[in-house]
């Protein structure tokens, strides 16, 4: 029966489940915890059928719901997958477009082979096709860059190869296709090494930047040179002198520092005009320039004032011959249009480290030097010595003193008689201004009259004395009668001044009822010569005032006869170097006579300055000279004085007429 058991016989089977289910419940439960400790439960085959249903139906829900979630992760990746396709597609379509913008030529280069890649772009800033640059290596890209360029872009590269820097940046030149040099500027990156650590591959952009590279070097240009005569202004003056003294502080050597100044230009320009005067600016600097080395800088710091750099100076006795050589350049005769012009200069010359020890002192010291020069009569030169320092800081203080002066009553108004030859008589003077420093005394006006022009108080001081002479004119109407006039030097500097404190002559004039013809206005040829509307518009409101205009010093500067005639002009006043060399017979009495000659031919009388013998005198009287002024009849005088000299001169001539 175990075997039958063992080997599965259903009828058996059969029939020991009927026997057991004939056995009563507890009876069967009580057999069966005996024999094996537990009930015993069977399942019917169609328990297990379903069972197994129910197992697979759950396997496959599990199935299919995985496969759900399966299907949806998938689809999600997939929509991130485009999205994130289509946004790099985004960021390359603005790429491109910004490269397109910046008309980049893009590159990539092997680094080991050598082999390059390069875009259509890149050719094409060149004037060549791909094809055209074949092979398509960096020695194409060597090729076509500058040579002097092409080392400070290998630094670069080797700086970035060495991880020094981010990003590898360099400007070059490269040759156009058409021969012309491009301004480039080139951009990379190395993006991958060997094994070994060893540069790889790199990629980067080149643009174009010329047209920006020739704005940015015009304005270099105007910053740093002179448009006029396109020499170093005084900025890069400055800075080139600075680099070359330090370099001559650590090589012991010196430098030498030039400062020049053409003579009387500004009668030039007054005389013949700004685009004359420019001309003559232009050609002095180009003979400046020829006289020295290629390595010396020549600069023109403003106005007719030039400088000479000299680096590593060897022999300061090289400077002599130096100078000498600019001062024949300058004054050889300019051809400026249809004039021949002469000009010449004056050279000032310090020395580092003898005269000074930085930039600044040098362009003051030799400017010091310059001025010396002109002081003692211009056309030479002359080096930088300790006793010029005293005299620049004398000047300063003068200056300053100067601009106290009229607050302090220290100037003084004193007056010289001039004289009719023909008759003797004294009905004109000149009212000349005097200045009495509490310290130094009477301080000459040939030294504080520049000083105040340079300064601009000449205005407030021409006003003073213009008022003085007004007011004793007036005054001395009683004394000399209707002919009386006082001749007062009006500056350049006044007439040109707009000020509000610009004191009026016609207005004041008016304020004190005299009439104009008691007034002489001296002016400079140069003033009347210089083609300024306004200074027409002084001189028209002077004649119709019925103020007398005198020209002061005629003959000293660049005459132009056409314009004796073109103004409404009184007198010429013979200038004293003239009269004191007038001698029977000589070219000096020569020239004056010419002179008067003309003077009267265009209705003007003459006045001669600085008769001190009665030689002179007599001369110009049988030259016919109208007036005379000088020692030989008084020096200037206060007022009080001269007042009591038309006194007693008018008292003596009362007594004669009586007699």
């Amino acid at each position: 029966m175990q075997q039958r058991l063992r080997k599965n016989d259903l009828a058996t089977l059969e029939l020991v489940e009927r026997g057991m289910a004939a056995i009563p419940l507890a009876e069967r439960e009580a057999l069966e915890k005996k024999w094996k400790g537990r009930p015993v439960h069977r399942l019917s085959y169609s328990q297990l059928v379903q069972y197994g249903l129910l197992g697979i139906a759950a396997l496959g829900g599990v199935l299919a719901l995985w496969i759900w979630l399966l299907r949806v992760a998938v689809k999600k990746k997939t929509t991130e997958i485009q999205a994130q396709a289509s946004q790099l597609g985004l960021e390359r379509s603005r790429l491109q477009e910004i490269l397109d913008a910046t008309r980049a030529g893009i590159w990539e280069w092997n680094v080991q082979t050598g082999a390059c890649v390069f875009n259509e772009r890149w050719a094409q800033m060149l004037g060549y096709t791909l094809e055209e640059i074949r092979p398509w290596t960096v020695d194409t890209w060597t090729r076509l860059t500058h040579p002097d360029d092409l080392a400070p872009t290998m630094e670069r590269l080797e700086l970035h190869f060495a991880r020094k820097t981010q990003y590898y940046e360099s400007e070059m030149r490269m040759r156009h296709k058409d021969g012309h040099w491009v301004w480039v500027s080139d951009r990379g990156r190395l993006i991958s090494r060997t094994p070994e650590g060893l540069p790889l591959v790199m990629n980067g952009t080149h643009i174009d930047i010329t047209e920006s590279k020739i704005a940015n070097d015009a304005i270099w240009q105007q910053a740093n040179y002179d448009s006029l005569t396109q020499l170093p202004n005084r900025l890069l003056l400055n800075d080139r002198l600075t680099d070359v003294l330090k370099r001559a502080e650590r090589s012991q050597n010196k430098v030498a520092l030039i400062f020049i100044d053409l003579d009387h230009f500004k009668e030039v320009n007054d005389t013949l005009g700004h685009p004359v005067g420019d001309q003559l600016i232009i050609q002095a600097g180009a003979r400046i320039r020829r006289s020295v080395r290629e390595s010396d800088t020549v600069a023109r710091l403003g106005g007719d004032e030039f400088c000479i750099l000299i680096a590593d100076l060897a022999d300061v006795t090289h400077l002599t011959e130096l100078a000498q050589k600019v001062l024949d350049q300058l004054a050889s005769p300019y051809t400026l249009g249809d004039e021949q012009v002469y000009s010449t200069a004056s050279l000032g010359i310090s020395i580092y480290p003898d005269d000074a020890g930085d930039a600044i002192e040098m362009l003051r010291h030799s400017d010091q030097a310059m001025y010396a020069a002109k002081n003692e009569g211009r056309h030479c030169f002359r080096f930088f010595t300790a006793s010029m320092q005293e005299s620049a800081l004398q000047r300063m203080q003068l200056v300053r003193d100067l601009r106290q002066a009229m607050a302090l009553n220290q100037f003084k108004d004193y007056y010289q008689p001039i004289v009719e030859l023909a008759t003797g008589r004294i009905h004109k003077a000149e009212a000349l201004l005097r200045w009495r420093h509490p310290t130094h005394g009477f301080i000459s006006p040939a030294v504080f009259i520049p000083i105040a022009e340079d300064i601009g108080a000449i205005v407030e001081i021409g006003g003073w004395i213009f008022l003085r002479a007004a007011q004793n004119a007036k005054k001395w109407l009683s004394i000399v009668g209707d002919d009386l006039a006082i001749s007062i030097n009006k500056s350049p500097v006044q007439f040109r001044d707009r000020s509000p404190e610009h004191l009026d002559w016609v207005r004041l004039l008016e304020t004190l009822e005299l009439p104009g013809k008691h007034i002489v206005a001296e002016i400079t040829e140069g003033l009347l010569l210089r083609q300024e509307p306004f200074i027409e518009e002084k001189l028209l409101a002077f004649r119709d005032a019925g103020i007398q205009v005198a020209i002061d010093d005629f003959g000293t500067g660049y005459s132009s006869l056409s314009y004796l005639t073109k103004f409404d002009i009184d007198y010429l006043k013979i200038d004293k170097s003239f009269t004191s060399n007038l001698a029977p017979g000589n070219e000096t009495q020569a020239l004056c006579e010419a002179i008067i000659m003309m003077a009267h031919k265009v209705g003007l009388k003459v006045i001669a300055e600085g008769v001190e013998t009665e030689q002179q005198r007599d001369l110009l009287k049988e030259m016919g000279c109208d007036y005379a002024q000088g020692y030989l009849y008084s020096r200037p005088i206060p007022a009080h004085e001269f007042q009591a000299m038309l006194e007693a001169h008018y008292r003596s001539l009362n007594s004669a007429v009586q007699e």
